[in-house]
């Protein structure tokens, strides 16, 4: 039987979730290409990061290896322990397939399957650092990162329309493919709930009916740039209208600094992390997204899947998803004016707001997680037979 790798990686775990001994779930990023592979005979391993992740059971037929790849380059000490970890299983297992996601994973497994003489690398590039409006060490020595390790790449899977155009530029080693899929698929129709307690649910936070309910989700992170939507919400002077902010992250208390130098803590909440996005997306009124990089953001899938008008800056990946003045509005992340000027927008013309759950609910179905198993399904058919 031959064998398949998927590595990936994630935020740095606590000490509690390494050691956790809970059954492991597959999400979306892998379970498409899991399930693609198993059916054409692999046996599957995984990387993960639990220590002794041997013993761990999972409701695939998946064996697991403890990968130690996080999220951050300049953690040296975990990126070498991710290299030796990988090498040892790459001698002990002989691996036919890797497939290697995100950047930190794509590096250490494409040096390693090098190394190895792995027959088949493929990287799936979840929005390449390196895009339009990056800084210049992005554009330069990312690019020419990105460009390099493309060498030691048989295929290249990209979410966007910007990185696959970039990808078509490089050179893979055996003339390799580079191919486009529609991100890593929702289940787009769980995410339309009929019979919410939407009164209930927002009597919990202390707001009414009356009340206007914006949301956003993802990590408290620069990148992310949620001062401006914080901003935007305080320029609007409208003590009605509030912003749900479900992430954590290293941004938390600077923001909530600022939310208490513009005077409007009592708007802004912050949520941390939550299990029940999929019900507060439907007691939201719309979707904010500020943020100044994304590869196809899962958070602005979600709000689409849930029929909410969005407001998104206009950049990579949203782009391939909202079309202006259709499923919401593309804006400057920058431009505070121009943020709560499309607040207002929504709030005051309910045909705009209808008009845009449609199209959205519309233009989501092509991202649902059951298309991005067809796509990957014939990717694999073409480079794994």
């Amino acid at each position: 039987m031959k064998k398949y790798l998927f590595i990936s990686n994630s935020t740095k775990p606590t000490y509690e979730e390494q050691m956790s001994r809970e059954k492991i779930q597959l999400g979306n990023v892998s379970i498409p290409c899991i399930e693609a592979a198993q059916a054409m005979g692999y046996e599957i391993f995984m990387g993960i990061n639990r220590r002794n992740a041997e013993d761990l059971e999972c409701d695939y037929d998946v064996k697991f290896y403890n990968s130690s790849t996080y999220r951050s380059l300049f953690d040296i000490k975990s990126n070498y322990v991710a290299y030796k970890n990988l090498n040892i299983l790459l001698k002990t297992e002989k691996i036919d397939v890797i497939h290697c996601n995100t950047p930190i994973g794509g590096i250490v497994g494409r040096i390693c399957g090098k190394r190895a003489k792995i027959p088949k690398i493929i990287y799936t590039a979840h929005g390449f650092h390196f895009y339009k409006g990056a800084p210049l060490i992005n554009r330069t020595i990312f690019k020419w990162a990105e460009m390099w390790m493309a060498r030691y790449t048989d295929a290249i899977i990209t979410m966007n329309e910007e990185d696959y155009k970039a990808a078509k530029k490089f050179k893979l080693r055996n003339s390799g493919n580079v191919y486009y899929v529609p991100g890593v698929g929702i289940d787009t129709k769980a995410y339309q709930i009929d019979n919410i307690d939407r009164k209930g649910l927002r009597e919990s936070f202390g707001m009414s009916e009356e009340d206007i309910i914006l949301i956003s989700m993802g990590d408290l992170v620069k990148r992310k740039n949620y001062a401006a939507s914080i901003r935007a919400i305080a320029k609007l002077g409208n003590k009605r209208i509030h912003l749900l902010i479900c992430g954590r992250g290293p941004e938390l208390e600077k923001l909530q600094q600022l939310t208490k130098e513009l005077g409007v803590e009592e708007q802004i909440h912050f949520l941390g992390f939550r299990k029940d996005v999929k019900e507060l997306l439907n007691i939201a009124d719309m979707f904010l997204l500020t943020s100044y990089q994304e590869g196809l953001p899962r958070s602005l899938m979600e709000a689409m899947a849930a029929g909410l008008p969005c407001i998104v800056s206009k950049i990579r990946g949203n782009i391939d998803l909202i079309q202006n003045n259709q499923g919401g509005y593309l804006v400057n992340p920058s431009s505070i004016n121009e943020i709560s000027d499309k607040i207002q927008t929504i709030i005051l013309n309910k045909e705009i707001r209808e008009k845009m759950k449609k199209s959205n609910l519309t233009t989501i179905e092509r991202f649902d997680v059951q298309e991005v198993k067809k796509v990957v399904k014939q990717i694999y058919s073409k480079e794994l037979q």
